[in-house]
């Protein structure tokens, strides 16, 4: 192994707080929700040092963490949110898939276009809430320190540059990936184009790279091209998950086990 790329949302970051929030404040930009306004007047109304536990004790949220791993996307996150208020049942990917069809093309731009603005306004105005609610995998991020020297990391991620560059230096790792080493959501949809750019920057097989991500389905098409995949137990999946990855033989790996996995 020379390259270990790591997805940022559910394996660095524990990030999905930030993401349900800033998916409601995206949805009622296309139309009035009371559930969605009525938890971000409660969430607002909270201090800042309870509002992630708040966020977390939420049924909704529960529901919206459970449809994340059929997604890929911030867009997905308004699919999400659709489902829930529709009351829509989403068991697999397959009905996930077509309830995304069914929603069209045009929500699912205008969402991504709008999720992103909503960060940046939400980043900017209320930094310090913004930080809160993505903290990182404690564990993870000493076995980084301690491994940085043994391997090129790099991030993988359908996030934007600026966030991840922003909490990678709030969690006081930046410094140990290499300019060029973060590709973010620009290099497009599926996480195939994420890898052939690590590849090509680093100058390395796929092969040599291993790739650990918390969605099956990313790990599924990136698997295609050779890369060792890892599914992160500790990321946002479940029992559900962990039997797509094994039954197409991606391996399920907990944080404890993870080090000696890799380093030996």
């Amino acid at each position: 192994m020379k390259v270990l790329a790591l997805d940022f949302d559910g394996v660095i970051s524990d990030s999905a707080p930030e993401c349900f929030w800033v998916s409601l404040r995206t949805l009622l930009r296309f139309r009035p929700s009371p559930t969605c306004e009525a938890l971000l007047v409660d969430f607002e109304a909270t201090d800042r040092l309870f509002i992630r536990e708040k966020i977390v004790a939420s049924p909704q949220y529960q529901k919206f963490l459970k449809l994340m791993p059929l997604g890929n996307r911030a867009e997905d996150f308004g699919v999400a949110l659709q489902a829930i208020e529709l009351r829509a049942e989403l068991d697999d990917q397959a009905t996930y898939d077509a309830f995304f069809r069914e929603l069209g093309a045009n929500f699912a731009a205008e969402f991504h276009r709008y999720f992103y603005w909503e960060r940046e306004a939400f980043r900017g105005a209320q930094p310090e809430v913004w930080e809160t609610l993505s903290v990182p995998f404690a564990g993870l991020i000493e076995i980084l320190k301690a491994r940085s020297g043994d391997v090129n990391l790099a991030v993988a991620t359908a996030k934007d540059g600026h966030s991840v560059a922003t909490l990678l230096a709030n969690y006081g790792i930046a410094s140990l990936f290499a300019d060029g080493a973060v590709v973010d959501k620009e290099a497009g949809r599926s996480k195939r184009a994420h890898l052939r750019t690590l590849a090509e920057r680093f100058d390395v097989a796929f092969d040599e790279i291993t790739f650990i991500d918390d969605k099956a389905n990313h790990l599924m098409e990136t698997q295609q091209l050779g890369v060792r995949c890892l599914l992160a137990q500790w990321g946002y999946n479940g029992e559900r998950e962990h039997v797509v990855a094994r039954e197409n033989g991606i391996g399920v790996i907990s944080l404890d086990a993870l080090e000696p996995y890799l380093f030996g």
